[in-house]
């Protein structure tokens, strides 16, 4: 039988705007996926450099229409839509909006700030947060030491924090973000290679610098319903009912490249337009 949430999942979800998945991809699943992220040369090429405040990089790699490769296989897997199915607040078919490759390097991958990514979202207008998730899976160990994700537990019930320009990152009201950390818990999400972390679009989250001697690389899949219209959206995949493969896709079938795969231009994003990004780079 394929994976389901059990009711105390959902529960935890609900209540503090996350859940952790232990082992949700197998060693192999992982060993693959991670070494086809070593060794693609589109997607290296297509990745991003963002400055935090203090100007150290964090690294991504961003696409939206999921394909035929190891990633693609991944994200519409039928243990990942039956994961996120139940959480979204949408009868409607699950979508795909975009997959993301986190690339953190000892000693010099950056921070990435305190944020909800409906601070972001709002930008490109999407109507309702609750049917916005997002699915980070390990690909290495994620600790303490190498910047590991920190999110404020409960945090997705205040609602959408004012979000500005923060380095090159769009980051949360630094006054309610202090406001939650006294009010509500701290929590640092140590994960295994394999495991998932499922989250709200408006929980606040944020991860130090990697300053350890280890990588810290992850990959995060977002979602939304296809009932939740984003009016200023340039892709096609958040529309797009996601066409479910069987879990055995990832280890079995032939995997595509990433050579013509939607890759984000940093230009074309709208949260990083309308916070400045473009004016930083013109004073450069």
């Amino acid at each position: 039988m394929s994976f389901s949430l059990s009711p105390n999942q959902i529960a935890t979800y609900q209540r503090d705007g996350y859940v952790l998945i232990k082992g949700f991809f197998s060693p192999p699943e992982v060993d693959k996926m991670y070494s086809t992220a070593l060794a693609d040369d589109a997607m290296q090429k297509n990745a991003l450099d963002l400055n935090d405040q203090s100007g150290k990089k964090t690294r991504l790699s961003l696409w939206f229409t999921p394909g035929n490769d190891v990633f693609g296989y991944m994200s519409r897997s039928e243990r990942m839509i039956n994961a996120i199915r139940p959480l979204l607040d949408s009868d409607a078919p699950v979508c795909h909006f975009h997959t993301k490759l986190m690339q953190k390097e000892p000693r010099v991958g950056g921070a990435w700030e305190w944020h909800q990514d409906y601070g972001y979202w709002y930008k490109n207008q999407f109507m309702f947060p609750d049917q916005l998730i997002s699915v980070m899976v390990a690909l290495t160990e994620a600790n303490p030491k190498n910047g590991c994700l920190q999110v404020i537990k409960g945090s997705h019930k205040l609602g959408r924090v004012n979000h500005g320009f923060a380095g090159e990152q769009v980051g949360a009201d630094m006054v309610m973000v202090n406001n939650a950390l006294q009010t509500m818990e701290l929590v640092y999400c140590e994960l295994n290679p394999g495991d998932a972390l499922i989250f709200h679009s408006n929980l606040l989250h944020r991860s130090e610098a990697n300053l350890s001697d280890r990588p810290r690389w992850s990959i995060i899949s977002c979602y939304c319903s296809q009932s939740n219209l984003a009016y200023a959206e340039t892709s096609t995949s958040w529309k797009t009912p996601v066409s479910i493969v069987p879990d055995e896709a990832i280890l079995k079938w032939e995997a595509d490249s990433f050579c013509n795969a939607d890759f984000l231009k940093k230009e074309n994003d709208p949260a990083l337009k309308e916070t400045g990004w473009e004016n930083q780079v013109n004073k450069k």
